[in-house]
């Protein structure tokens, strides 16, 4: 897979980050100072979150501070589920019944041993078609529509 990854800083985590995604053999693109260009994390965020609606990425791994801001910017582009994920099994739970495509972190709250854990079960895990979770993934699209629509 393509894993856009972005962060408004670059830190020992996530260039662990990198490095495991890398390990699991997928190819990474890097945004933001992940890639030695300074930006704020919004800008960080759209990038990363256009990369994955485009098709240019699979999916995207984001970082801030508290991984809010990355989500809050992310969730803004029509297509992505960005999902700030604390622990493993928020992690599961967002693959598994929100079909999230950005993962979040944040840089303050993940530890290392954390973000491992977190990305093997992102990894591990995959949406799984059901009656209750396809009509709610509906909702949203249908929600993006509408605002696309105003624009």
């Amino acid at each position: 897979m393509k894993i856009a990854i972005g962060s408004d800083e670059k830190c020992h985590l996530t260039d662990r980050v990198v490095t495991l995604v890398k390990e699991r053999g997928h190819a990474v693109s890097l945004f933001g100072p992940l890639q030695a260009e300074a930006q704020d994390w919004p800008t960080v965020a759209r990038e990363v979150a256009e990369a994955v609606a485009s098709g240019a990425a699979d999916e995207g791994i984001l970082f801030c501070w508290t991984g809010t801001g990355v989500s809050l910017a992310a969730n803004k582009v029509p297509g992505i589920r960005a999902a700030l994920c604390d622990d493993a099994e928020t992690a599961r739970g967002a693959r598994l019944w929100n079909k999230a495509n950005v993962l979040c972190l944040s840089i303050r709250r993940t530890s290392e041993v954390e973000a491992k854990e977190i990305l093997d079960v992102w990894f591990g895990t995959a949406y799984e078609p059901n009656e209750v979770d396809d009509r709610c993934l509906r909702q949203i699209e249908t929600l993006e529509a509408v605002y696309r629509a105003k624009e």
